[in-house]
């Protein structure tokens, strides 16, 4: 199977070379030049919680010309039907593209090359990249997974696309996968919302007591939304986050409060992609993470205030009018 990961930044540099080190085959493709450069000449290094270098097979988009089995995109989705419409022609006629996107990005992949030649991946980890051709894994080894569903029906290679990223860590198949792009919308929306907001790690974030409340609040409508439209949250890591963090009494607010911080420990030094963003003078994300939520929260009538003010903060950071700063939690 002829595989390649589109955008490979922070997160597809680690995961090519771990599925290079491990004996697969991936091209890892990228705009930027010396990050590809990099590559072909150092390999990927990969640092924080493991230390290791892999040659890798790295090239700018101009530099394609094979056709793929299966495109892993790790682009920004705010351009996916401009970029998949531009990939067609390295697509082979039965080509799986897997989105490891946030959100619910299977929406606008479906429009390009259908439903059942769309998957979703979510990615229970997070990387950085810190320069060219260098990615930090922010993740301890033993919480990497990953949590594999179709869009619509099993395609015949299927199993081909776990074994694949099995080469990295293991592989969930979800059956209820719009559960499971739920609960890492609402991990998304709480800690890489208030990442952004902030400035800090997940961890500060959720340890920090002015911007815990918030985390909670926003998982909690998150949570709400989910219940009144009928979707069922997933669990993460075999943990019930709606019965963890769905608080109906004072007692279980309190509780759910105390949890946090214990429910993100293993990704503490995690950064959000999305703060990320803002230290290189990019858009972010927020109206595919924290707007999806306002959109089903208007949709099915449930307030949303924290996941609101959160879109509200990330695009006056982007605009210059804010810094990422925890004196931001003032004005939720």
């Amino acid at each position: 199977m002829k595989a390649c990961i589109y955008g490979a930044g922070s997160l597809g540099t680690v995961l090519g070379a771990y599925i290079t080190k491990n004996g697969g085959e991936i091209d890892l493709i990228n705009r930027n030049k010396a990050h590809v450069e990099a590559l072909k000449k150092n390999g990927a290094k990969i640092t924080g919680t493991v230390d290791m270098t892999v040659p890798v097979k790295a090239m700018t988009p101009d530099e394609m010309t094979d056709k793929y089995d299966l495109i892993i995109l790790l682009t920004k989705q705010l351009y996916n039907v401009e970029v998949l419409e531009g990939l067609l022609p390295f697509m082979n006629d039965d080509c799986l593209v897997c989105t490891m996107q946030n959100g619910i990005p299977e929406l606008s992949v479906s429009k390009v090359v259908g439903e059942d030649r769309t998957l979703g991946c979510t990615v229970a980890w997070g990387a950085t990249l810190l320069e060219p051709g260098v990615a930090e894994l922010t993740s301890e080894p033993d919480s990497l997974s990953f949590g594999l569903g179709c869009f619509g029906k099993k395609p015949e290679k299927f199993n081909e696309v776990k074994k694949l990223l099995e080469l990295m860590c293991p592989v969930e198949v979800e059956e209820n996968f719009i559960g499971v792009r739920w609960s890492k919308l609402l991990i998304n929306a709480a800690f890489s919302g208030m990442s952004t907001v902030t400035g800090g790690t997940f961890g500060e974030a959720a340890e920090t007591k002015s911007s815990r409340p918030m985390v909670q609040m926003i998982i909690k409508e998150c949570i709400d939304v989910a219940e009144k439209a009928g979707i069922e949250i997933a669990p993460v890591q075999g943990k019930n986050i709606t019965a963890l963090f769905g608080f109906k009494t004072a007692i279980k607010k309190k509780i759910s409060f105390m949890l946090i911080p214990l429910g993100i420990k293993k990704h503490r030094l995690l950064k959000a992609s999305m703060l990320q963003d803002i230290e290189h003078g990019k858009k972010t994300e927020v109206d595919f993470i924290n707007g999806i939520v306002v959109e089903y929260g208007r949709k099915y009538e449930v307030p949303t205030p924290y996941n609101k003010k959160v879109v509200e903060i990330v695009h006056a950071i982007e605009d210059g009018k804010l810094q990422p700063s925890f004196d931001n939690v003032k004005l939720f």
